[in-house]
């Protein structure tokens, strides 16, 4: 998503400040969760947030808390304990709510698709050119209501400047093709990093689209794409792991 990192930097600095003024412990205990989360120790970054949890802090920073560890879970796959923990977050910040696409993404695997597509309408007043949150509305609806409904319904999105993700709005819609996503991906004298992140998005919502449409051997075939380099994108890439950890695709270390 466009504003991937928009809610985790919010919270990181929130804690970091209100932190400081609890005592020594609870920045300690911070620091060594917020070090095993960028290390991928997601086990031991929950570990590190529950015992934060367990101490007497100000409200708002048991709430940022609660954040870092619904991500946290996410990223171990465990998405109901993401969703409850996003839930207590949002308890106490509830005008975060439209922003939190999070949780929306946290209801697509939770097969709660009508709290998600509606997460991601109201997430729309706050962003409303992510083509992703026009796909994840999609994805939502089309198990809810079906893939008719779902393209019928798509969310216009104008001026997403990411490439491939226009052509990826057009595929949803119905109007292009995957051989033409991967040639947008590939157009023009990109190469390195770049190159790599317009490929990492294509091949994700491939993967997702030829689910969509229930051609399972392709969805695995690029979704595995994605999820090789899942560590290089954020918080998408470890949505392409997940997926591929919960549809039990696997990923070879020759992709990688």
């Amino acid at each position: 998503m466009k504003r991937a990192i928009v809610i985790l930097t919010w919270v990181m600095v929130f804690n970091s400040d209100l932190l400081a003024a609890d005592g020594d412990e609870a920045q300690k205990l911070y620091e060594k969760a917020q070090g095993a989360a960028r290390a991928g120790d997601h086990a031991k970054a929950v570990e590190g947030y529950t015992s934060l949890l367990a101490l007497k802090l100000d409200k708002k920073v048991v709430a940022g808390i609660y954040q870092e560890r619904g991500e946290a879970h996410f990223k171990m796959a465990k998405i109901k304990e993401s969703i409850s923990d996003f839930d207590a977050y949002l308890k106490v910040n509830p005008e975060r709510d439209p922003h939190h696409w999070m949780r929306g993404i946290s209801y697509y695997y939770a097969d709660e698709f009508k709290k998600g597509y509606e997460q991601f309408e109201r997430h729309q007043t706050v962003n409303s050119n992510d083509v992703e949150n026009a796909v994840w509305h999609y994805l939502c609806l089309a198990r809810a209501k079906g893939v008719e409904e779902a393209r019928k319904k798509l969310i216009p999105i104008i001026g997403d400047g990411r490439i491939p993700m226009m052509e990826v709005h057009a595929l949803f819609g119905g109007k292009s093709t995957p051989e033409k996503v991967l040639a947008k991906a590939r157009a023009g004298d990109v190469k390195g990093a770049r190159l790599e992140r317009q490929l990492f998005y294509a091949h994700l919502y491939l993967g997702i689209w030829y689910e969509t449409n229930k051609e399972f051997k392709l969805r695995d075939q690029y979704i595995a794409l994605a999820a090789a380099v899942a560590d290089k994108h954020g918080y998408m890439g470890d949505v392409a792991r997940v997926h591929a950890e919960l549809n039990k695709i696997k990923v070879s270390k020759s992709q990688k």
